[in-house]
């Protein structure tokens, strides 16, 4: 195919040989198969942020560090060399949090290079060697829905011991392999200590998995895996090795209005990304 522009420098750098086609076009992002390195990856070309349709991205990016005092107040001002510094957060948070969740085995693709926007990263691929298909265009058995669930909730609670939420997980962002679910799409990832949406966020993540899982498996819809662990991250009790049970006892004290607000923020953020998932599919 005609090799975009985009992608031009990385093939005259040598670091693409070969662009074989379009996989996907979303919300912040294009994405191409491409040849690198002898082996078959895919190329995340970040979409400007005047083109990029991703809502509510400040809010995501709150709790983010900056490299300085003068790189904050000219984001803080709006700058065009501010915008810049936010693209290049924006793009480089991916990439570190696919680092960091890889090096602490939770199932991301693997990344090479970062240049100028745009993304290598390894193809996930199924058993044939075909693009692994999304959660979403997946028929499950009840046995394999709910060996995946608890696959994933393993994968969250290795994400949530890093420090890091997902932030938009749902069925359209997980990939299934031969070996089970794997997570993409990270560049709105949230950092768990140091937002004040987190708990919402963290909320809707699981309980998106809950409810796309629990269609095939009905059991599953009564776990309280977001509850339960989040409890134990803010008691500093949660690690790679907890064992979860998937229920959670509400306390007899007063009712935690902080905590009742989260559950309706994370009602209202499902809510929200239902419509728009609708709105794209209706435009496509």
């Amino acid at each position: 195919m005609k090799i975009p522009k985009r992608l031009q420098p990385l093939v005259d750098d040598g670091l693409i040989d070969e662009v074989i086609s379009r996989l996907m076009s979303g919300k912040e992002a294009d994405v191409f198969v491409v040849r690198s390195s002898g082996e078959i990856r895919c190329a995340k070309v970040y979409k400007d942020a005047v083109k990029r349709s991703f809502k509510k991205a400040a809010q995501y990016q709150e709790g983010r560090k900056v490299r300085g005092g003068r790189q904050a107040r000219a984001m803080g001002k709006r700058s065009s060399y501010g915008r810049q510094l936010e693209e290049e957060i924006w793009q480089n948070a991916e990439v570190d949090a696919l680092s960091r969740l890889l090096r602490a085995g939770v199932r991301v693709p693997d990344t090479y290079y970062c240049i100028d926007g745009v993304l290598l990263m390894e193809l996930v691929c199924d058993e044939e060697g075909d693009v692994a298909p999304q959660l979403g265009h997946v028929t499950l058995t009840q046995e394999q829905a709910i060996e995946q669930y608890k696959i994933m909730i393993h994968n969250i609670k290795l994400m949530l011991c890093t420090g890091l939420i997902h932030g938009d997980l749902s069925e359209f962002n997980v990939l299934v392999d031969s070996n089970g679910p794997v997570i993409i799409d990270l560049p709105q990832a949230v950092n768990a200590a140091a937002n004040n949406s987190a708990q919402a966020m963290f909320s809707r993540d699981v309980n998106n998995m809950r409810r796309y899982y629990g269609q095939f498996a009905p059991s599953l819809l009564q776990t309280q895996y977001a509850k339960e662990m989040w409890a134990l991250f803010e008691e500093a009790n949660l690690t790679p090795n907890t064992v979860l049970s998937g229920t959670f006892e509400e306390s007899d004290e007063l009712a935690d209005v902080d905590s009742v607000l989260d559950e309706i923020q994370a009602a209202e953020y499902e809510e929200f990304d239902r419509l728009e998932r609708i709105k794209n599919a209706d435009e496509e």
